[in-house]
Parts: structure tokens; C-alpha cells; sequence
């Protein structure tokens, strides 16, 4: 099978040598070329047809975001970002993401590649799922419109994804109504990035959006993310439910763990619960979800050709991802 060939984007030349050597240790990986900015890299892009991009938010001239915004708009390709960790940093990582971005890595604070080490795993994975990304187009970014309230039916909702998912989730949530289902979501997400989802998801979507806290009751019209890895989020009985934070081992590397919050669900709502997950199959989250539909939930994860699969018990339908969002609020109304 071909090699993933990678394009580094950084305006500095010592940042793009850092990232070229990390990204030349994993195998099957092929840097295909160095840009300094937007303007050479679209020339690059085009001469070296590189499958994956990695850019950096932080450039002088035209920004990262600004290329990023552009890239999706006129030829989509998968794209991890390199961003610093400050608090202006989180929230254009979360733009970033929130553009179609596939993850979004912090740089390294001193030239050396140690610093790079601790993130080659991931950044591998990464790579990996990159040639296998759907891309398109993301939607633009604007205020939370009004949407038709639901006749709730009772049931409860649990979302499962990580930073590639961030576009599936403003895209889900976007089409919510201000009285959804209570939705428990559990993103993986980098160091200091939870909060600026939170700020940014409360801007464009009608619900209520809040970091969930240990005891904090669940409620119609709010959707509950799941506060930075020290603790899993679990819910402990429905109806009339509350959140708990349990600060144990991670679960399969994972804290807070997707298969722990689905389980957690099917357990306490069985079928009065509905399950998102927006990741692969061997990822976080497949192990609970196939629990959760077991219990008689409803289970939606994506489809190997695209999509997605609605499954509950035996019986499964194929679901398009522009149908998720009605879908899901279909299972979760009378």
C-alpha cells in the first residue's frame, strides 16, 4: 500500500525541520515538501499532491486558519494543525477544528525533537486515518438559529468522539433545537481545549452548553461536555439522572472514556437511551455503544462506506451523515 505523503507548512525553518524529522520516524510517511506560508504551499499542493497537510495557526501574512478556511472551501484535503497552547491558542485550535481540521497539536515550546517525542503516537494514528478522511466543505460559522422544538420522549442522550470529530459535532448540534434531549458528550481533546469548545459550541448552537461537574442534575436543553481527562463521566440512574466523576484508571488508554459513558447508559436508561458515536469502530467508544444497543438503546456509529448505522438489538438501518442530526432527534422524540 502507498505511503502517506505530507506537506509541513510553517513559516519558521526551524519548526519545519522539527516536524519533517517527527514526521520521517513513522513509517510509511513521506514528507513530500516545506512551504513557508500559504503561497507556496498552494504551489506545492499542486506539484507534489501530497495526501495530508500539517500548517500552522500562527503564521504571519495569511494566517493558518485563514489558509485552512480556504483550503476546505476550494479543494479539501485532510489537515492537522500545530498551534501554541495559550488561551487565544485554544480557541483557534477549536476554529481550527471546527473548519474540518483533523486534529490540532501543540508546538514544541523549545527547539529539540524530545519535545516532538510524546506526540509521535498519536500524531501517527492520525496520519493514518487521514487518506480515509470524508472531506467536505465546513458549514459557516454563524449564531444559533432558531429550530422547531421536539416533543421529547424521555430519552437520553450520549455523544462520543475526539478532535477530529469537532466538525461532526457543531454540525450535529447546530441543527438542535433549544429544548434537545439532555446530551452527555465525551470529546478527547488536547490539554486546555475543553473550555474553548464549550465557548465556542455555546455561541452557534440553541441549547444550553456546560461543562459537567460532579452531581449536576440532567436537564432538557443543556448539553453536558466532559470536563479535562483526570476523572470519567458516567451517569448514575435515569430518569431523573445526575452526572458523576469518577477519578479511576484510564479505560483502554482513554480518560474520560466513551465505552465507560455508553455503559454507564445502558445500565441506568437501557432503552431510553441513544447513542452517537462519531468515531471508527476500533476506536473509544465501540465497546459501550454495542452495549448500549444490547440493552435496547440506540446505537448510531459510522458506517465502513460512509455514514452512518442506526442499530439497536439485531436490526440496523444505514443513516446518511447530512440525515444524522433528524435522525437522532427522531429517536429522542414522541
Amino acid at each position: 500500500m502507498a505511503g502517506t505523503r505530507v506537506l509541513v507548512v510553517d513559516d519558521s525553518l526551524t519548526m519545519r525541520a522539527l516536524i519533517s524529522g517527527a514526521l520521517e520516524r513513522i513509517p510509511g510517511v513521506e514528507v513530500v515538501g516545506m512551504a513557508d506560508g500559504a503561497a507556496e504551499a498552494r504551489s506545492l499542493v499542486e506539484s507534489a499532491h501530497p495526501d495530508v497537510m500539517t500548517l500552522d495557526v500562527e503564521m504571519p501574512g495569511m494566517s493558518g486558519l485563514d489558509y485552512l478556511a480556504e483550503i476546505m472551501e476550494t479543494k479539501p484535503m485532510p489537515v492537522i494543525m500545530f498551534s501554541t497552547r495559550t488561551q487565544e491558542g485554544a480557541a483557534e485550535s477549536i476554529e481550527a477544528l471546527r473548519l474540518g481540521a483533523l486534529d490540532c497539536f501543540p508546538k514544541p515550546r523549545v527547539a529539540a525533537p524530545a519535545e516532538l517525542d510524546a506526540i509521535i503516537a498519536k500524531l501517527a494514528k492520525r496520519l493514518k486515518a487521514a487518506k480515509k478522511a470524508d472531506m467536505k466543505p465546513p458549514k459557516a460559522a454563524k449564531p444559533a438559529a432558531r429550530i422547531a422544538p421536539i416533543d421529547w420522549n424521555g430519552r437520553l442522550l450520549l455523544v462520543g468522539g475526539d478532535a477530529s470529530s469537532t466538525k461532526g459535532l457543531f454540525d450535529l448540534f447546530g441543527a438542535f433545537p433549544a429544548n434537545c434531549p439532555p446530551t452527555v458528550v465525551v470529546q478527547h481533546l488536547g490539554p486546555g481545549l475543553v473550555e474553548s469548545m464549550a465557548e465556542k459550541l455555546a455561541e452557534q448552537v440553541a441549547p444550553k452548553v456546560v461543562i459537567a461537574a460532579e452531581g449536576m442534575a440532567l436537564e432538557q436543553g443543556t448539553i453536558y461536555l466532559a470536563p479535562a481527562a483526570d476523572a470519567h463521566l458516567v451517569i448514575d440512574q435515569w430518569p431523573s439522572g445526575s452526572l458523576r466523576l469518577l477519578a479511576r484508571d484510564p479505560v483502554a488508554g482513554e480518560r474520560p472514556s466513551i465505552s465507560l459513558l455508553f455503559a454507564s447508559a445502558a445500565k441506568a436508561a437501557a432503552t431510553n437511551a441513544v447513542g452517537v458515536l462519531l468515531l471508527d469502530a476500533n476506536e473509544d467508544g465501540a465497546g459501550g455503544l454495542k452495549a448500549l444497543s444490547a440493552a435496547g438503546g440506540y446505537a448510531f456509529a459510522p458506517a465502513e462506506g460512509g455514514g452512518f448505522n442506526l442499530t439497536r438489538g439485531l436490526v440496523s438501518q444505514p443513516v446518511a451523515t447530512d440525515a444524522l442530526a433528524a435522525g437522532v432527534l427522531k429517536m429522542c422524540s414522541k
